[in-house]
């Protein structure tokens, strides 16, 4: 497979606060979660230059482990959102907007996610059934936009999450639960420099530079790493 270790994101519509659109609903949260699997799945193949992904329905369907349907249903969502444009340049081809030169974007591990049939297995346990799926993977996305380029980590409040995701305070740590357990991030612990009780937590995106790590980059003091420009 032709991909890349790590690809661009654009990322300007997670600091204007997209990420609060996708909303889990009655009879509509598994199109909501699938569009962010999707949305993944198409910036792995997209052109570094121009952020083109040229790429099957069979190919998203296998990246992504859900059906062609939902993956129909998840461009739908997309494309209506103005994060995807469809057939650009003829069938098959898909566009990430507001890419190229002069624009915000986020890191995101590709190449090292999938496995020889072109799957992604941390995506497994994705059923499309529960909002802590959609809740995961909105955090995930926080996690890119957020991380510290010269650390290589994203330290954020479970209050900063909130707020930029739109996860509720009290689905966070299930959420957060699933990317661990499915091998998407890695938590560290820190000592608060607040002086207030309790460990502070950075938290890294697996197979995203993995040679860039606390005995690397040395451990951060203070907070003010929290929001840096992105690499």
């Amino acid at each position: 497979m032709n991909m890349r270790k790590w690809v661009k994101l654009p990322s300007a519509w997670l600091e204007d606060g997209g990420l609060a659109a996708f909303k889990w609903r009655a009879g509509g949260g598994a199109s909501e979660t699938a569009a962010l699997m999707v949305l993944i799945a198409v910036a792995h193949r997209a052109d570094l230059n121009e952020g083109l992904a040229r790429t099957t329905y069979d190919e998203l369907t296998t990246a992504t482990g859900i059906s062609r349907t939902k993956v129909s249903d998840a461009l739908d969502v997309l494309t209506a959102r103005n994060l995807v444009v469809r057939e650009p340049d003829g069938r098959s081809t898909y566009q990430l907007t507001n890419y190229g030169e002069g624009h915000v974007w986020a890191a995101l591990p590709a190449k090292p996610l999938y496995d020889r049939d072109g799957a992604i297995p941390m995506f497994e346990d994705f059923h499309l059934r529960k909002a802590a799926e959609l809740d995961a993977l909105k955090i995930y996305l926080t996690l890119a936009a957020r991380r510290d380029a010269s650390a290589n980590v994203t330290r954020i409040t479970y209050d900063q999450i909130n707020a930029y995701a739109g996860v509720h305070l009290g689905r966070i740590k299930r959420a957060l639960g699933i990317l661990n357990i499915n091998g998407l991030i890695t938590v560290e612990s820190y000592e608060r420099m607040d002086g207030k009780p309790g460990a502070a937590h950075g938290y890294r995106l697996s197979h995203l530079f993995p040679s860039r790590h606390a005995g690397t980059t040395g451990r951060m003091g203070g907070l003010s790493h929290l929001f840096p420009d992105l690499e």
